[in-house]
């Protein structure tokens, strides 16, 4: 139900400006239509599959980024468990599980209501928050499927920050 029918006509497709920022970073990326294109991105602890989808009836960019990371069916219960965790600290996006494929992903909006433009600052921050996320918290999935860890003690891990270099 929308409370005003607007009908915006953008200077620039969200997509678009996604593309471009991909284009400067040297991402491999796919356009598999005006409105999607995926992004490869090498990081320090995996690669990241990003996803955006420009959903136009919602006025929303939608981003979903996943990590080659695949959750056991004996595991899934614990990966639940510290995804509650995490998204109790998120302040922007969530992660969730893909039952189906068991694959973890991380997820955010950016919402453009009434014709509103998407900055290449507004998209790169979209996309950094994805990264910076999947960077800090792809160990703790790593500790609770691979080294059987609890939840609560790889978060424990992923919550201990050095300061400074060795």
């Amino acid at each position: 139900m929308a409370l005003i029918d607007v009908d915006a006509d953008r200077q620039a497709h969200p997509v678009d400006t996604i593309e471009r920022i991909a284009t400067l970073n040297d991402w491999s990326f796919d356009r598999s239509g005006d409105d999607e294109i995926t992004i490869s991105v090498d990081g320090s602890w995996s690669d990241y599959h990003v996803s955006l989808t420009w959903m136009g009836e919602l006025e929303s960019l939608h981003l979903a980024c996943a990590f080659d990371l695949k959750v056991p069916d004996r595991r899934k219960t614990e990966v639940l468990e510290l995804l509650t965790l995490i998204n109790e600290q998120m302040w922007l996006g969530h992660f969730d599980l893909w039952s189906q494929e068991g694959v973890v992903a991380y997820r955010h909006s950016l919402l453009l209501s009434g014709g509103a433009e998407a900055s290449a600052a507004q998209c790169e921050a979209l996309l950094e928050a994805a990264l910076e996320s999947c960077e800090r918290h792809y160990q703790a999935f790593q500790f609770v499927i691979w080294a059987g860890k609890s939840a609560k003690e790889a978060m424990e891990v992923v919550a201990f920050e050095t300061a400074g270099e060795a």
